[in-house]
């Protein structure tokens, strides 16, 4: 890959500028005026390069600064797309053909070319007035403030076992105490709190202490936005069922009478983590059967409304969470910084109890700022800066704006080549689990991993990775041969991740039309688009939301409507994951060879899947990845595909 690495406040400015280089060089010389603006460009482009790379690792600029950076973010996503429609023109001049066939060939791109040249002059202009801008604004003064630790590409996960876990002993026996007495008939459990208290932890010690002394058990999350037939069919895949990707179109009515006739008679144990409202909650509770053989459900949920509707308003059970003790808040801090529950120098002593004192006994914020202390130096002064951090306000309120100024104060230390691989877990839904490889391959497709000397890309990718676990970004879980290898994001991060991908125009998430609308009338292009349930009642994309799409260079699709392949024109990643099509039973991808910078195509599905007769424009492509996929046809070429290293 041309170039270094995609950022957050740069956009494609690094690999843009690793372009504007190979347009200069021997490959490119028939091309003279090209190459003449390749040089212009290139100069005007690093200078404010430069000023951008400072500009990432300042906390809070200037609005009028903030303007100028964001206008030459996107302007660097415009120019990229206008060199990669250069390069695939003068790709084409070299394809084979008759006489006729060639000349017909040249005269259409010669009129492309004319558009392309037309379209760079427009850019020049753009990074001439942009250039002017910065020297006006004197961009180039600014002093980064944050400081970031150097990059080790053999970085490994550190997680915490359970026996590591702090404070969890007692409520654990204490909501198996209520689970566990003699009632015979079916009892819910809700445990209700405030987000970062720890419910889901609890849970998940609650149900691995006492889920052998069950028939059956399952464990699964619910989430604020639940399509409820993926939900059910996940809570059968749960209990050893049926596969969940396989019944899309079956009635949520007849799902419950299916997971009721399975549990009757049986003495069952599950646990409904993140319940958000109570209609949610009244669909779920149906397909318990209310026997006599013992039954115990656990709910995990922040509203208390929902934890009263649960229990039918029985208030013994009910489980009020409680923040961490000062002792064992101070027990997590350590364990997580120097990995002993009682070691402290004497003159962190103070400091560490005064930003304790703001993390009001949350785990997560305990955990969040011991993962940053872990990475500052040991020093008063380096404590002390993170406390400053925090303000004075979460002293004395904390709410949910307070929270996430804690999780916003992690992301705003991250360095920069971190910042980018986390704002893209905002292309995974609430409470997926989220495979590494998988995610490590589309990193590097969307030029988000560094191409460091010596090292495979994949290797420096999973170090990534591990660095967000060890940062306490992202959760472990699941474990093999002592590596995190896949992972879940809490969902208060989630919603930092979202709000930062709206700030900085990185990632775009639609779960209906109003979403849609409202990207279509952003200010700025839709770069990355992860859509959940638009049209998934069969309805059709409208043309004015269709051109919102030209642009996006990352696509995922959850259960939704595969709009038409032609309008990705700059697309690199494709992910669909099973799709409801209503009655159809093919999904059609012989459009996807017209996707040029195409570098991975992931899709699950258990429909067929119809692959165009050939590959062969598909030059970059590097991950072909369609588990379970029924191929109606396989590409004649899909061997000699240049760039492919995953199948």
């Amino acid at each position: 890959m041309t170039g270094g690495i995609v950022t957050v406040a740069s956009g494609v400015m690094n690999p843009l500028i690793g372009k504007l280089t190979t347009l200069m060089g021997d490959e490119y010389k028939k091309f003279k005026g090209v190459r003449k603006q390749a040089s212009f460009l290139e100069k005007e482009l690093s200078a404010m390069n430069a000023a951008l790379q400072k500009l990432e690792l300042i906390d809070e600029i200037d609005p009028t600064v903030k303007d100028w950076r964001d206008h030459v973010r996107e302007m660097s996503y415009d120019m990229e797309n206008c060199i990669d429609d250069f390069m695939r023109q003068s790709r084409a001049d070299d394809a084979k053909g008759g006489f006729i066939k060639k000349t017909a060939r040249r005269i259409k791109k010669m009129r492309e070319r004319l558009r392309i040249a037309d379209r760079m002059e427009e850019l020049k202009t753009l990074a001439l007035e942009a250039n002017a801008r910065r020297q006006r604004y004197n961009i180039d003064d600014w002093k980064p403030t944050t400081s970031t630790v150097a990059f080790d590409p053999r970085v490994r996960a550190v997680y915490q076992e359970a026996d590591t876990l702090v404070g969890i002993d007692g409520p654990r026996e204490e909501v198996a105490t209520i689970l566990m007495d003699a009632q015979k008939k079916l009892k819910v459990v809700s445990i209700v709190g405030f987000g970062g208290l720890g419910k889901t932890t609890l849970a998940k010690q609650v149900y691995d202490k006492i889920g052998s002394l069950f028939d059956c058990k399952a464990f699964f999350s619910v989430s604020q936005r639940p399509d409820m037939t993926e939900l059910l069919n996940n809570f059968q895949w749960k209990l050893g069922m049926r596969d969940p990707d396989t019944s899309r179109t079956r009635k949520v009515d007849d799902i419950i009478e299916e997971l009721r006739q399975h549990l009757k008679e049986k003495r069952y144990l599950i646990v409904v983590d993140d319940v958000w409202d109570q209609p949610t909650w009244n669909t779920i509770k149906c397909a318990f059967p209310e026997d006599i053989n013992g039954s115990r459900v656990v709910v995990t949920t922040r509203v208390e409304d929902v934890a009263a509707a649960a229990c039918q308003n029985d208030g013994e059970g009910i489980y009020k969470m409680k923040p961490l003790s000062e002792q064992n808040s101070r027990m997590l801090l350590l364990n997580r910084v120097f990995g002993s529950k009682n070691d402290c120098l004497p003159q962190l002593k103070e400091v560490m109890a005064e930003i304790l004192n703001k993390c009001h006994g949350l785990p997560l914020a305990v955990i969040t700022i011991a993962s940053l202390l872990a990475n500052k130096e040991t020093s008063r002064k380096g404590w002390e800066s993170i406390r400053d951090s925090l303000g004075t306000q979460l002293a004395t309120n904390p709410t949910l704006e307070e929270m996430k100024s804690i999780l916003n104060l992690s992301y705003m230390h991250l360095p920069a080549h971190l910042r980018a691989c986390f704002l893209y877990f905002g292309m995974y839904p609430e409470d997926r689990e989220i495979g590494r490889d998988d995610l490590v391959r589309q990193w590097i497709a969307e030029g988000l991993v560094s191409n460091l000397d010596g090292h495979d890309l994949e290797d420096v990718g999973r170090s990534y990775f591990n660095e967000l676990i060890n940062r306490s970004m992202i959760q472990p879980v699941m474990i093999c041969n002592e590596e995190v290898v896949s992972c879940r994001v809490h969902d208060m991060m989630l919603d930092l991740i979202l709000s930062r991908c709206d700030e900085d125009n990185f990632v775009s998430v639609g779960y209906n039309y109003n979403d849609m609308a409202r990207l279509h009338c952003n200010k700025y292009k839709v770069r990355r688009l992860s859509l959940s349930s638009v049209a998934s009642r069969g309805a059709t994309y409208a043309p004015t939301i269709d051109i919102c799409l030209s642009q996006v260079r990352s696509f995922t699709l959850f259960w939704t409507r595969l709009p038409s392949l032609l309008l990705f024109k700059y697309l690199r990643v494709l992910r669909i994951e099973e799709k409801s099509q209503g009655q159809e039973t093919t999904l059609d991808l012989t459009a996807i060879g017209q996707l040029f910078l195409l570098r991975y195509l992931h899709v699950t599905v258990s429909c067929y899947v119809q692959l165009p007769a050939k590959f062969e424009g598909l030059v970059y492509l590097e991950t072909l990845d369609m588990p379970r996929a029924q191929l109606k046809s396989t590409p004649s070429d899909i061997a000699q595909l240049p760039q492919l290293s995953y199948l």
